[in-house]
């Protein structure tokens, strides 16, 4: 099996550049030796075979087994015998992926899925020490990104969906297929003749992105048949403003920040238009807290600063996993119960 894997892979070589795959691939250049995100769907199939064409012997290959469906342990099968003929190395990563209360099972399988990626791909298991990590996701799960932001009322960084290069603890993440449907993906995992396990979760439409993708991706492709391409504009476009967005924030931070960088100084932000004041405080919440409120949050705590024009002004509000509170003439935020707050 290892060698004929090997050979139709080699074969099939000469015809791939006419694709849009491997003209996606043509232009990504990571540094190497490269981790792939492998998960043994077509997608991540494709993604894995096209870096092993291009860097023969740089790739490594890391499978995450969050372990939430009877079928994990088949992928993982699936995936040591497809690397083994590949051939290419594999690191097999078992995670807890259980979502805690208030968080979605989602979530909690993207973190420990991005967690196990950068672990593995640093931690020299494969044999080396990998510079960057390649993620199959692709043009429909972008519009995907896009429409499920929509639905949730999400401002410019649901908008913006996934970006195509992303750092993490100086470990660089890509996306190089952002540019390539699912069907060309299909047609080209087709020529290299090849197999992929399908998640038999995909198909589970009281999963709001399979409904999205099953019901509503082919009638916008009827309706608006260049959908993908004006889609990705539109990401594009609201990225770019979300920066401009943080390097304001970013100035108003350095102003109004209280001693030590954690506070704010109330007067300071006051100081400031309200949709200002909304976003300095979600750029100093997600960077100094690591913490996201919601719009409702958001918006009673501007209330509340607003409000506050004397001494004996209380400000106690709950957000995002914690709570902002008024200290003297600072605004301060913890994650710990009411009970439990420190206090000046």
């Amino acid at each position: 099996m290892r060698k004929s894997v090997a050979n139709r892979l080699s074969r099939r070589l000469p015809d791939a550049p006419a694709s849009p795959l491997a003209s996606s691939l043509a232009s990504f250049l990571p540094e190497l030796p490269l981790a792939v995100a492998f998960s043994g769907g077509a997608d991540s199939t494709a993604l894995l075979i096209a870096c092993v064409q291009k860097w023969p012997g740089q790739v490594v290959a890391v499978h995450v087994h969050h372990g939430l469906q009877p079928a994990a342990d088949d992928f993982v099968r699936h995936c040591e015998s497809f690397c083994a003929a590949l051939p290419v190395p594999l690191v097999v990563c078992r995670v807890y992926a259980r979502h805690a209360s208030g968080q979605s099972p989602e979530e909690a399988a993207r973190t420990a899925r991005y967690t196990a990626l950068q672990v593995a791909a640093t931690d020299g298991s494969a044999g080396v020490v990998c510079r960057s990590v390649a993620i199959a996701q692709h043009a429909d799960d972008q519009v995907e990104t896009m429409l499920l932001a929509l639905s949730r009322g999400a401002g410019l960084p649901g908008l913006a969906a996934m970006p195509a290069f992303w750092q993490r603890d100086g470990l660089a993440f890509h996306r190089p297929l952002l540019a390539v449907t699912a069907l060309e993906i299909r047609a080209w995992l087709a020529q290299q003749a090849t197999t992929f396990v399908d998640d038999p979760t995909n198909t589970n439409q009281q999963l709001t992105r399979n409904r999205i993708r099953a019901r509503l991706l082919p009638v916008l492709a009827d309706a608006l048949p260049q959908f993908r391409t004006t889609f990705a504009r539109s990401a594009q476009h609201a990225a770019q403003a979300q920066q401009v967005l943080d390097e304001v924030a970013r100035d108003d931070l350095a102003t109004a920040a209280g001693v030590g960088g954690g506070t704010l100084q109330l007067a300071r932000v006051q100081g400031l238009s309200r949709p200002r004041q909304a976003n300095l405080v979600r750029y100093w919440l997600r960077t100094t807290h690591g913490s996201t409120p919601s719009a409702a949050q958001l918006g009673e705590l501007l209330d509340q600063i607003s409000a506050c024009t004397t001494r004996g002004h209380r400000i106690h509000i709950k957000l995002g996993p914690g709570f902002a509170e008024r200290r003297g003439d600072v605004l301060a935020w913890y994650n710990a119960r009411p009970d439990q707050a420190p206090r000046p």
